[in-house]
């Protein structure tokens, strides 16, 4: 029987681009002080608060009555796991960590884009945007918690079950990779998902409760959070400013938030849009009647990307997920997300300049920094609408491009799965 073989060759220079860029991370990481680079602040999130929060875990408890803890209890494991490596600084232990998630990431999608009738462009996606955020990424832990989300969509096309135990490990990290199970199929696939999905979050909820005290004390600071300064409503407040409102910033809930008159207006306004963003989803999902393999990629992007915008805070490292989620989609060849990938790595771009190069102009709610939040917000925006616009029309029509060029299955006389529109 003939196999499809699949050169090595394009993977070479994809390997040779990922330790180019991950070692010029790494020299970044190494002369963080720079004012360009932010001063520091970049890094200290890991040598302070990380480091603090590991030696309040390592006594049994996650942290409580700290404004700053407003994760899930599965971050406690995450934060636990560089004191496993000897001989390294806890900061030493965490880069190391994060880069070894970072390879991982790469390379399951790089193994998913050299099988027959996918894309090694994802790959490329994911090893060159992630240094567009210059070395945050390696002071944060959202690569790990992607790399689990990356982990459940790929392996969701084989074992609907094993997407939906990543899928659980990721949320109880971070909240959102339960978001990446939204565009499973219909029937079985879904119910073994989310099985999965809850047998796995329920095993490991009852572990960290048992090991720690606490275990939920995030929901209460995770509630107090209002308008940061990088969000849409955070945008519109800042230029607000240059029209007479009275508001300021203020470090609150470990980010610069607004303070002042109709910031609980605009904090509500963004809870609603999240709201409708749901809503829209599950229309989303109640009407499709046509997936492809890509479909639960394509889905997965669009969801994160509406909460995204409609959030109360847009952190410069939620660019890592989106980035991770339109790598996944680049791997398949029937995706509808391309260019939604593009504006993607071009608000990743912008996304660096307002943090940590002009972090002071945005802070200040200068026109350079309003204009450059509203640059980068606006790009987001586009996105995420764009992205449920694709995503709604490739679920309601035949997607001819999928069909043409389809081999069918060998004595069958029909379509392999994934290249069929399924009404179900």
């Amino acid at each position: 029987m003939n196999r499809l073989r699949v050169t090595p060759g394009p993977v070479l220079p994809l390997t040779a681009l990922w330790l180019a860029t991950r070692a010029l991370m790494l020299w970044l990481i190494t002369h963080s002080g720079g004012p360009l680079l932010g001063g520091g602040s970049v890094t200290r999130e890991v040598w302070r608060l990380y480091h603090h929060w590991y030696g309040v875990l390592a006594h049994g408890s996650f942290p409580v009555h700290d404004t700053l803890w407003q994760y899930p209890p599965g971050a406690g494991a995450v934060l636990l796991a560089p004191g496993l490596l000897p001989g390294l600084t806890y900061f030493q232990a965490f880069v190391l960590l994060t880069l070894a998630a970072d390879a991982l990431t790469a390379t399951v999608l790089v193994r998913a884009g050299t099988r027959p009738g996918r894309s090694l462009l994802g790959a490329a996606v994911w090893t060159g945007g992630l240094p567009l955020l210059l070395h945050l990424p390696l002071a944060r832990y959202d690569v790990q918690v992607t790399a689990l989300a990356v982990l459940s969509l790929l392996a969701s096309a084989r074992s609907p079950r094993a997407g939906g135990v990543f899928g659980a490990l990721g949320a109880l990290v971070k909240v959102w990779p339960a978001l990446v199970l939204l565009g499973t199929p219909r029937g079985r696939p879904t119910r073994g998902a989310w099985a999965g999905a809850a047998g796995a979050g329920a095993v490991c909820l009852t572990l960290l409760a048992a090991l720690f005290t606490h275990p939920l004390a995030f929901l209460r600071e995770q509630g107090g959070r209002g308008v940061q300064i990088e969000s849409l409503g955070g945008t519109a407040l800042n230029l607000a400013r240059h029209a007479g409102w009275s508001g300021r910033t203020r470090y609150r809930y470990g980010a610069m938030e607004m303070v002042g008159p109709h910031v609980g207006a605009v904090a509500t306004a963004s809870l609603v849009l999240t709201a409708v963003s749901f809503g829209l989803l599950v229309l989303w999902r109640v009407r499709a009647r046509r997936w492809n393999e890509a479909t639960p990629y394509d889905a997965a992007l669009s969801a994160v990307l509406l909460f995204t915008v409609t959030s109360r805070v847009i952190s410069p490292q939620y660019l890592i997920w989106l980035i991770g989620l339109a790598a996944v989609c680049l791997t398949s060849r029937f995706t509808c997300q391309r260019p939604v990938a593009v504006l993607v790595l071009a608000a990743s771009a912008l996304s660096t300049v307002a943090y940590p190069m002009c972090y002071r102009e945005v802070i200040d709610g200068t026109w350079a920094g309003c204009l450059l939040m509203l640059a980068r917000n606006g790009l987001l925006t586009a996105a995420a609408v764009l992205s449920y616009v694709r995503l709604w029309r490739s679920g309601r029509t035949p997607t001819v491009k999928s069909l043409r060029g389809t081999q069918p299955l060998a004595g069958s006389g029909r379509l392999p799965d994934r290249a069929l529109s399924v009404s179900r």
